[in-house]
């Protein structure tokens, strides 16, 4: 399956993700789930990062304090660097995000759950 780029402004994929998983608190919860089975291991379960593992609680305030939505679920979903691609996170139910007006694109709800969790353990 070819890699997507993810461009859809954060609100709406907030929106998106807690409309998948039923409310926004849910699907933080799915995300802390998916976090403590495939990201934990190197971010630490706190997700402050442990060895060279970057801190996953401080990206907004790395990013003038706007969660990088799009530069996270890009970096998930395609790996780099020393991070795996979870392709993984592709195999169930998808929600259509309007990227490009008028053009809807799949995004794993598995994803949208996981930047929901993310999101909510940011730090200042």
């Amino acid at each position: 399956m070819p890699r997507t780029a993810y461009a859809a402004p954060a609100a709406l994929l907030g929106t998106l993700a807690a409309c998948v998983a039923g409310s926004e608190q849910s699907a933080s919860q799915a995300g802390a789930r998916l976090f403590a089975d495939n990201c934990a291991g190197c971010h630490g379960t706190d997700a402050r990062g442990r060895g060279d593992a970057p801190d996953l609680t401080r990206l907004a305030a790395g990013a003038g304090g706007t969660f990088p939505t799009v530069d996270v679920l890009n970096q998930i979903h395609g790996g780099g660097g020393r991070m795996p691609a979870f392709d993984g996170l592709d195999a169930g139910d998808t929600v259509v995000v309007e990227i490009e007006e008028g053009v809807g694109t799949p995004v794993p709800a598995d994803l949208l759950a996981l930047w929901t969790y993310l999101e909510a353990v940011q730090r200042r």
